[in-house]
Parts: C-alpha cells; structure tokens; sequence
C-alpha cells in the first residue's frame, strides 16, 4: 500500500511540474457566420482558466499583446471597423505591466465584421491574443481562421480590397495582392541536430522552477490626497480656513449646528471635485482614456501644461477665472439659505482658490488619465477633496485649535515655487513618451537626467535663499524644513549625477528613459546578450567550450526588466553570466518577420510561424515545455539541461545559486 501511495504521489508531483511549465489556459475556436447577402462576421469566441485573463483591444505599445486581427489574405470583401471584444470587460491597475489594463476573465468573444462585395470570398488570416496570470504571461498566440465560400450574386470582383486602414487592418491591406507562401516544414524539420530535440522530461528531473508574486488605484487616491494637503498651505486657501470656520460657528447660536453647517461644507468640497473627476472621464470617453498613456499628442499637450502651470507658480502669470464667476456664485449663496447656501460657499471656495490649486489639480488629474483607468480621475479628485475639506471640519470641532494656526506669509509662496519645481520635473516624464514613440530622439537619458539634476539643484538653492523670484519676500530667512529640504533636494541630485555614465539609477528607471537611449555609458555590470539568435549563440558557444543560458523574454514584459535591473546587476550574478556563460536572449514578441513563414505541426494541428518571435516562442513550447516569460534556462553545446529552469523571483542568492549549479553540471560532464 506504501508502494501504491508513493507512486500515485511521484505522479501528481510530475503532472504538477509539467503543468507549471506548459500552459494551456486558454482555447479560442473561430466561426463565419453570415449576417446577410453582404455582411458577415467573423467569431473568435474562448473559453479562460480560472487565474487567467486575455487582454482586451488598443493597449498601450509598452504594455501586454492586444487582441489583434490579421487578414492574410482578404478577396471579394472588405473589412468593417475593427476587432470588437464582447463580454464583461474588466479595468484594473496591473502589478506586473504598473499600468491599468483591460480584459476578460472566464469568457470572451472577438468580432470582426466583413464585407461581401464579389461573386466569391476568401478570408484568411489570424485573430492574435495574449494571456497573463498574476505571475506571468503567454507569448503571443494565433487563433487561425480559413474561410470561402459564395458571394454577392452577380456581384464583379475587381481584385481590390477595399478595407479601412486602421492599426487592425495594416497587415490586411499589405498582403491581399500578394501572400507568400510559407515554407513547408515539420515540426520535426526544424529541429536542426540537436539544438531543437526536446529536453522536457530531463528538465523536470531537476525539479520545478522558481517564481514569484504580487499596486493598485490606492497611489493615485493618496497622491490626490497628498496634493490636496499642499493645496491647503498655499496661499489661496490657508487664509481662508479661519473665517469660513468661524463664520460658520457665529452665524448660529446652536454650537451642534455650526458644526454640522462645518461638515456640510467639507462634504460639497468632495462632491464638486469628485464631479470634476468624473466630468473628466464623461468629456474623453473610457477608450480615450486608455489611449492616452501612450498617444504622443496628447503627451506633448500634457508637457506643455505642465510647463505652464510651474510658470504660473513660479510667478510669471497668474491663473484666474473670470471674477464674475465669482460673484454670481457669492452672490447667489448669500440670497439662499440652508443646504444649497452652504454648497455654493464650497463653490465660491473652488473659484476662488483656483490659482493656487489650479495646477496642483491639472497635474493630478493629468497623471490619472493616463494612467488609463476610467475611475481614476474621480478617485484622484476624492483624496484631493477629502485633505481639502479637512481642516474645515476638524477645526469646526475644535475651534480652539485655529489659535495655534500659523499665520500667513512667505512660507506659503515658497510651497507654491517647490510646487513648480516639481511639476516642471515631472513634465518630462511626458515629453519623453512622445520622443519615444516619434523617434526623435531629442530627449535621450543623459540629457533627461541633466536636467533633473539642473532642476533639484536649483530647487535645494531656491529652498537655502541663493536666488529669489521676483514675489518672495525680500528678508526671506531659511527656515529649518527648508534647509532640510533642501539637502535632500541637493542630495538627489547628486545621487543622479553617476546616471549621466550609465548608473542604472533604480529609484528612477520608471520616469527616465530607456538606458537604450544612453549614448555614453561606462557602466560595467550592464549585463547584455551577446546572441539574440538561438542556432548562432549554441554555435558559439560550442567553439567556446562554454555552457549557454537561455533567456526568454520579451520587449513587453515588465517581469523580465525587473529581474535584469535587479538581480543581473549584482556584480557576483553579472561576473559569472558573463565570465562562464553564453547568455542569448531570445524576444517572443519579436515582431520582425521571418524571411518565409513557416508551416508547422503543433499538437496534431498545423500553423505558421511568421516571426522571429514565434520561431522562438515555437523553441521554448517544443523543447522545454513552457510559454511564458521570464524563463531561465542553463544548456550544455547540445542545448541538454544543467540545472532545474527559472522563472520570476528576484532573490539574488538563489539566482547565484542556479547558475552556480549548473556549472557545477557542465564541468562534471567534460
């Protein structure tokens, strides 16, 4: 019976590591169904593991595979609009990509509408989609479709293809003349030796690989929340909070009164800023506000706003509403009483102030659409609104607490000045998105960080009373949060200055540009492959006598920056990678097409490979059994297995650990 038991338990323990390697969580089937004479559909309908999720259509470029609809080939019709997800469409903020994203959980269902507009159609091609676990995602993968049949009776098919140019359809217009056609080859053809025989079972004896975990809307809430505490100490507001306190408390006998008058007050400051938020989302949609993370337009918009608005703080214009505004409001709340009384007094207020919180308000609420969650403008504007309204209340209860106020003066400008300061900073976080996506190339890491260590060091000498702007006060004296700002303004700008060579500045990397873009660098423990090609790497490899790590990844995989930033830096990981190793990364999302697509057989079914990104997302599934990204891999020169894989976990000790065992294997084979 112990015999028995065992072995029912060696077998779960296989399934289980082979389950972890080779994922399967989705199956997509693909259907034509005709609408009319002329309309048709065609259906992409799947069904997704529980954990799992399949990205919805139009995604940033920096985040996960889109769902993407490719005609190959496209005759006697026409493409209508673009791929249509259907199903419950979830908007979350994703850990692994830091962004908010859209998709489906469970089910869902792509339509594509065509045209028929000859006597026959040809439709072929393929819907692409990718998939992601909290921990990992799929490479991009190919739901095949191949249908024909009769047309529009009648109807005289002149060869062309008429179909919208749209970012689904490019691929479509390109290849309806002329296809190539792909390269007949097995699956087992394209195993070239040894390189490509699968190793699967030798890799599971080692056992399972090592993997990871676990941000969500709260940041924008407390940044809101945060920028509504700066907005109470400028000098627009602070004023204002003793006398709209004690107005309240004297203008009613009833203490219990004045103090719930106090906390009406506070709650329309979060309704009208609240509204302002979801006003946002109201005006530019829930689609343009997912596009806007990466549409260079309106970056360069953003980036100019945000230019203006440090101007305005640091004294070059003032920004103001119409002051009739303001008097109609005022008016009209001291003709009405009760409820609408009390609201339109936290109007009066939002107007009122608008020059000071005006641009802590357009930064904040700039930052939250792009981050692409429809939410998230209104969620922005609540924490702003809550520190706002605050101080209204809390002192409404404790009334005796406005005594200890610090009195109004200089120091509130100097808030407003660090207020434009950061701004101006942070104005090319989306400058950079746009230079990105252009290739202009005008704003490259040095000269990004340059700047940054120009702004922080001017702001630290701002904060010590080096210079002034022109309506500080002319006996300003350093006070001690200022000077103790301003070291840690000057410090940061100091910490920066190594990143002009190459320091990859972590604390950074999410708002400065790609170190790519770094044109002198003279950091050394930058680990870069020195083969991005399979067969050429092992080749090398070979000639070198050297054991070869095998990097999956991918452009878009946010996982597998963060272990390059944070575990290949070490120097005793970087001196052994590159010291007794041939590291090769190969990119599955490599979309550079492959010379001739290749015709394969995966799984009892036939497909194309038309990448070089699918060529290598083909490698990992056919020889290691596994599909997603980071995935680590040690092989000797005939691509057998040293050491166990591994996946997303970025304890430097246990990567040392891996790459020193199997080089340990490889010199006990020579």
């Amino acid at each position: 019976m112990k015999k028995v038991l065992t072995s029912l338990l060696l077998l779960i323990i296989l399934g289980v590591q082979v389950s972890a390697q080779i994922q399967d969580p989705v199956k997509f089937k693909s259907s034509f169904k005709k609408v009319s004479d002329t309309e048709a559909e065609l259906v992409f309908t799947g069904s997704i593991a529980s954990g799992w999720h399949v990205y919805s259509t139009g995604l940033p470029s920096d985040g996960p595979i889109s769902a993407s609809f490719h005609a190959e080939t496209l005759k006697g019709a026409e493409l209508v609009g673009k791929l249509t997800p259907k199903g419950r469409e979830i908007k979350k903020f994703d850990n692994m990509f830091n962004m908010t994203l859209r998709f489906f959980e469970g089910s869902v269902t792509f339509v594509q509408k065509i045209k028929i507009t000859g006597p026959s159609y040809v439709a072929k091609g393929y819907m692409e989609y990718g998939a992601c676990n909290d921990q990992n995602c799929l490479p991009p993968t190919d739901v095949s479709f191949n249908f024909k049949g009769k047309g529009v009776a009648g109807a005289v098919d002149n060869g062309k293809n008429n179909a919208p140019v749209t970012k689904d359809s490019i691929a479509a217009k390109a290849s309806v003349d002329s296809v190539v056609a792909p390269v007949k080859v097995s699956a087992d053809s394209v195993k070239t030796s040894n390189l490509w025989k699968p190793v699967i079972s030798q890799l599971n004896s080692f056992g399972g690989d090592n993997m990871h975990k676990d941000y969500s809307l709260l940041y924008i809430l407390v940044a809101g929340f945060l920028g509504g505490l700066l907005a109470l100490f400028t000098p627009c507001v602070w004023p204002i909070i003793p006398m709209t306190v004690s107005f309240f408390l004297k203008r009613s006998q009833d203490k219990k009164k004045g103090i719930r008058d106090a906390w009406l007050y506070g709650l329309s400051i979060v309704v009208i800023y609240v509204f302002l938020g979801l006003a946002i989302t109201m005006i530019f949609g829930a689609s343009a506000l997912n596009s806007l993370a990466t549409n260079s337009v309106f970056n360069i918009l953003f980036f100019l706003l945000l230019v203006a608005f440090a101007a305005s703080f640091f004294g070059a214009f003032e920004l103001t509403l119409p002051s009739s505004w303001t008097t109609a409001i005022d008016s009209k709340s001291g003709k009405t009483s009760g409820l609408i009384s009390i609201f339109l007094m936290a109007f009066t207020l939002s107007l009122v102030s608008f020059s000071c919180t005006g641009p802590i308000i357009g930064f904040l609420l700039v930052e939250a659409s792009t981050s692409g969650s429809i939410v998230a403008p209104a969620i922005g504007m609540f924490g702003f609104a809550i520190a706002l309204a605050l101080p209204f209340t809390i002192f409404a209860l404790f009334p005796s607490w406005l005594k200890s106020m610090p009195k109004s003066g200089g120091w509130m400008n100097q808030i407003k000045v660090v207020l434009g300061f950061v701004e101006l900073a942070f104005s090319l976080k989306f400058f950079s998105v746009a230079d990105l996506a252009y290739g202009w190339g005008l704003l490259s890491r040095e000269t990004f960080l340059s700047l940054w260590i120009v702004l922080f060091g001017a702001l630290g000498l701002y904060l010590l009373g080096i210079f002034k702007f022109k309506h500080d006060d002319d006996d300003r004296r350093v006070s001690v949060p200022s000077f103790f700002l301003a070291l840690i303004s000057l410090a940061f700008a100091i910490y920066m200055v190594p990143g002009l060579w190459g320091a990859p500045l972590k604390s950074i990397s999410a708002f400065a540009p790609p170190m790519k873009t770094q044109d002198f660098n003279l950091y050394t423990h930058e680990v870069r492959a020195k083969f991005t090609n399979y067969e050429e790497g092992m080749a090398y490899a070979a000639q070198q006598h050297k054991p070869v790590m095998l990097d999956f990844t991918g452009f878009g995989c946010v996982n597998c920056r963060k272990m390059e930033a944070a575990v290949w830096t070490d120097t005793k990981v970087s001196g052994i990678i590159e010291k007794d190793y041939v590291l090769i990364s190969l990119y599955v999302d490599d979309k550079t097409p492959l010379s001739s697509p290749m015709a394969i057989t995966e799984n009892g079914s036939q497909r194309e490979l038309r990448t070089v990104g699918d060529k290598w997302s083909y490698l990992e599934r056919v020889k290691f059994g596994a599909n997603a990204q980071p995935f680590y891999v040690l092989v000797d020169n005939s691509g057998n297995p040293l050491n166990k894989s591994y996946s997303y976990n970025e304890d430097i000790k246990e990567y040392v650990n891996f790459l020193q065992t199997g080089l340990d294997q490889y010199n006990s084979k020579k």
